[in-house]
């Protein structure tokens, strides 16, 4: 522990009879941290507080930096992730962490155990718009599965050709959450929460011509919504996504058993 005084004194606390085992469990969740040099503070804890453990956003970190603070995750996370990584940063990266692999499309960098399986109950599906917004739909999916999550992919099903998203209406009915990225006007998660059972998680990508304005067009669209049941992300933000469509499994998987 970074801070051993106040975790003495908690577990002193438990032992004198002066607080009891499920409240220390709560504030020891916000003891753990772990400073690298003087340009990070690694937050051990998070997957106690969250489910999922602290996530390495690359742009505007050096290559040391990323280097660092995967090593430290890594010891004690058995899955740690690096997104927007470029691939001339993963070539730089690979060198000093030669395990780690890259997801490309997604722009991914993660060490991930060789057999890695999913964990958490429920099935998350990630639908596209269209082709282009593949970069943003993957950073999702791949989110999704190193988060421990199963995960089923449909691209290319946009409003454009709706014939092509009714033609695959028996996965919709299988998933127990929907991602669902679009560009352009962003009208896709409208449409597929007026089909589906389950919460749809909107993704707005920067994708359109100009008077998308870089994906605000879409973002609006998608929060005036007259559909029910949609949360809305931030423009490209395939990696928030995945954050919510998993917190809702989670949360879901709490309520049906709360001894777990």
């Amino acid at each position: 522990m970074t801070q051993p005084d106040a975790l003495r004194a908690l577990l002193n606390a438990v032992a004198q009879g002066q607080l009891s085992p499920d409240r220390a469990f709560d504030q020891i969740k916000y003891f753990d941290f772990e400073p690298i040099d003087d340009f990070a503070k690694v937050d051990h804890h998070r997957s106690l507080r969250t489910g999922f453990p602290e996530v390495i956003w690359g742009p505007g970190k050096t290559v040391d930096h990323i280097v660092q603070i995967m090593r430290s995750l890594h010891r004690r996370n058995p899955v740690v992730m690096a997104t927007r990584i470029e691939p001339e940063v993963y070539q730089q990266l690979r060198q000093q962490i030669p395990e780690a692999l890259y997801y490309e499309v997604a722009r991914i960098c993660a060490l991930v155990p060789l057999h890695w399986q999913p964990r958490h109950p429920g099935t998350i599906g990630v639908l596209t718009a269209g082709t282009a917004d593949l970069p943003v739909a993957e950073e999702a999916a791949i989110t999704a599965e190193l988060s421990g999550f199963v995960v089923k992919r449909l691209w290319d099903v946009g409003v454009a050709g709706l014939h092509r998203l009714l033609g695959h209406r028996h996965l919709i009915d299988q998933m127990d959450v929907l991602i669902v990225v679009a560009g352009m006007e962003g009208a896709l998660p409208s449409v597929v929460a007026g089909l589906a059972h389950c919460p749809i998680v909107a993704v707005p990508t920067s994708i359109g011509y100009g008077a998308s304005f870089q994906g605000i067009s879409a973002l609006l669209t998608m929060l005036n919504s007259c559909a029910p049941g949609i949360g809305v992300v931030n423009i490209d933000n395939g990696f928030g996504g995945a954050m919510l469509a998993g917190q809702i499994l989670r949360t879901a998987a709490r309520l049906s058993n709360p001894s777990a």
